[in-house]
């Protein structure tokens, strides 16, 4: 990659609807840090910050922003061209990225992808099968985790299987706590064969009704869920020390939240179910468990 030349010319001016960097970063950090994180050294820590601030900009771009949304990813996608031109990018996210770019030699086809996810969000507002959300999740989901792998210097094909399948049960996870709030917003990521297959109407998420054809629908899918962070737990034996207790954070965060929504018995509608102390406790003592097991 070209490195950014400082006497490049100035940036252009950010767009209208653009967060600013606080907003989004306090976001970042609070959602996708957790304390497993904070174990890691502060560089380490410094790049994954960097990287999530990237995926919650492009997400409040996708999700919220006002206006234009295709044309603000559009200008995203510049700003990401921007880095590896070696110019300097306009927002100050995009400017703190180039050091972890570098550092870490991340490709640009991750941060395209996840532009693709949140462009594929505007058009697209529900998935015929299984495969197709899963092929969304490889544009949604699993970038973030091979770039967490190049920041740890531990990118390779076995590692990068196992993070794919973490990172796809977790977003499915919060996919299935969210269902209401995303009818709410137009997009109903539960599969129309699954839909079919339980006898279920998508009506009655915006209605509310919690059937039970529908608390069957919902235990097949966090089993689902479940499965895939089962498949991909190894990854945390296969990095050293706090890396490895860093991922097993992650997993154990998603199982958390499957295990609050099995307690509420599958109502996801009426609220959207979120681990309790007492899951945060189980997982903790999972998590203590896997450390004096290493």
């Amino acid at each position: 990659m070209s490195s950014v030349n400082a006497a490049s010319p100035p940036a252009p001016p950010i767009p209208d609807g653009v967060p600013r960097r606080d907003a989004v970063m306090a976001r970042a950090s609070g959602e996708n840090f957790p304390v497993a994180m904070r174990l890691l050294p502060p560089d380490v820590r410094r790049h994954l910050l960097a990287v999530y601030g990237f995926a919650r900009l492009v997400d409040e771009l996708g999700d919220a922003a006002e206006g234009d949304r295709l044309a603000l990813l559009d200008w995203l996608d510049d700003e990401v061209s921007a880095i590896y031109a070696g110019r300097v990018p306009a927002h100050p996210i995009m400017r703190r990225l180039v050091a972890t770019v570098r550092a870490a030699d991340i490709p640009d086809e991750p941060f395209r992808r996840l532009i693709q996810a949140n462009r594929q969000d505007q058009t697209v507002h529900a998935y015929e099968t299984f495969e197709d959300l899963v092929g969304y999740c490889e544009l949604s989901a699993n970038p973030v985790g091979r770039m967490v792998l190049h920041v740890f210097g531990a990118f390779t094909p076995e590692r990068v299987w196992l993070s794919d399948q973490i990172c796809t049960g977790l977003q499915l996870v919060e996919h299935w706590q969210d269902i209401a709030e995303d009818y709410d917003s137009g997009r109903v990521y539960v599969p129309r064969e699954d839909l079919e297959r339980f006898d279920c109407r998508t009506e009655d998420f915006g209605l509310r009704v919690t059937t039970p054809e529908f608390r069957e629908l919902m235990a097949f899918e966090v089993d689902r869920a479940e499965a895939l962070l089962d498949r991909g737990a190894p990854l945390s034996r296969l990095l050293p020390g706090t890396y490895g207790l860093a991922i097993a954070a992650f997993t154990e965060g998603g199982r958390a939240a499957l295990h609050a929504i099995r307690d509420a018995d599958y109502d996801v509608l009426g609220r959207a179910p979120r681990p309790t102390l007492r899951h945060k406790a189980r997982a903790a003592r999972a998590l203590a468990r896997l450390w004096m097991s290493w």
